[in-house]
């Protein structure tokens, strides 16, 4: 008999939001998952309408706390099997830690929290509790990426050297806050962001990609924050040199003053015996470039193991592919993976009544997402210093 679609609660996402409109395809793509209930707004008579306007039935609440406090008196068929954070930077931390104590999961939109205080006290939660916890890294989702992750690992390109990992846009090229945008205002106030803006919205994506693919931390930093844009309080342009605990180097780079430039997250992993190539705006391949041979351009649905350069690929990544190649899956299917692994933990934590260690393999965990607000923190100390090298934290 199949088993029942578990039950997701919304914390944000009215009004327009746009990051909730994803995630909820994301969750509702299988089947095996719902959207049942919302907390959508923090004014509570908004909340309720913004649930109310909601493409399809879901119970609403006027506030986190009213939806958290409610799940004791419901039957376990209608709980709430985990909660999905949509809300701006400042309003991950206290409904995190609230659902953690509520004993439900949490997959939360980077970056983790807006400072690394609230981040440990996360990470010792989810430590304590066992309870499955994700970051929403959405470009870890897609398939080219999980495969070049794969590539890299196994020691295909020899000994990493040089990593150029990047996420350019160019919507922040003009005063964009001045205008009431919602997406704008919220991402350069330093009290709703944090201490950096584009370093925070999406250097931490170019991060991610970097430790996701190579398995290489950063071990020593030096930063350029830079707001191109006059009286932006928030840096608009983020460029930081990165030393990595193999000896390697690497570039951390991130824009939002780049005209034409869409969501151009990419990253150029070179080793010892090749580099590899991978771009978001073009996700359904990547670039494979050995010396002295033509470059393999792989697509997502035609990989055949064992070709001359590929070994032995994981059997649960080849499965993964359920569409033939030139149907592109893309953005919306990235994020569904995400779901997917995570429903998946979700399932074996409440099958087996135990604590679950999440290793970051399929999705961001908790410990990754401490990782990012670390980051974040130590370029911003050394912008401070006009790029003074400085060391990272100790990981957690």
């Amino acid at each position: 008999m199949s088993q029942r679609p578990l039950n997701v609660g919304l914390i944000g996402g009215g009004k327009g939001a746009f990051i909730v409109q994803p995630h909820q395809r994301a969750i509702n793509s299988d089947g095996t998952r719902r959207v049942t209930a919302g907390a959508l707004f923090p004014d509570p008579k908004i909340a309720m309408e913004e649930a109310a306007k909601w493409p399809y039935p879901i119970t609403g609440y006027p506030s986190y706390d009213d939806m958290i406090t409610a799940q004791a008196g419901l039957p376990n068929d209608k709980k709430l099997d985990y909660v999905l954070i949509v809300t701006p930077n400042h309003v991950h931390f206290d409904p995190a830690m609230k659902a953690l104590k509520a004993g439900i999961p949490v997959f939360c939109e980077k970056p983790l929290t807006v400072n690394l205080e609230q981040a440990a006290e996360l990470v010792k939660m989810v430590h304590k509790t066992g309870i499955p916890f994700g970051v929403a890294h959405t470009y870890l989702g897609h398939w080219t990426t999980r495969f070049s992750r794969a590539i890299v690992r196994s020691g295909l390109l020899g000994e990493i050297r040089w990593v150029d990992s990047y996420y350019i846009q160019g919507w922040l090229a003009t005063k964009l806050e001045d205008t009431g945008q919602q997406q704008a205002s919220w991402r350069v106030n330093p009290k709703l962001a944090g201490a950096s803006g584009c370093g925070g919205d999406i250097g931490t994506h170019a991060l991610m990609q970097l430790r996701f693919l190579t398995g290489l931390e950063v071990t020593e930093l030096s930063a350029q924050l830079e707001a191109f844009v006059p009286g932006r309080k928030l840096d608009d342009h983020f460029t930081i040199y990165c030393k990595l605990n193999n000896g390697a180097k690497a570039l951390v780079r991130a824009s939002q003053i780049c005209i034409g430039h869409k969501n151009d997250l990419g990253i150029s992993v070179n080793g010892t015996k090749g580099s590899l190539r991978w771009r978001q705006e073009d996700p359904e391949c990547i670039t494979v470039s050995l010396m002295g041979q033509p470059d393999r351009v792989y697509y997502r649905g035609c990989v055949v193991p064992n070709d001359g350069f590929l070994k032995d690929m994981p059997a649960d990544l080849m499965a993964e592919p359920v569409i033939p190649p030139g149907h592109p899956e893309a953005f919306h299917d990235a994020f569904a993976r995400l779901h997917r692994c995570f429903e998946a933990d979700v399932r074996k934590w409440k099958a087996t009544g135990k604590p679950m260690h999440i290793d970051g393999s399929k999705y961001a965990n908790v410990e990754d997402g401490w990782m990012g607000i670390a980051f974040i923190e130590t370029c911003v100390k050394s912008a401070k210093k006009k790029g003074l090298w400085t060391k990272m934290p100790r990981k957690i």
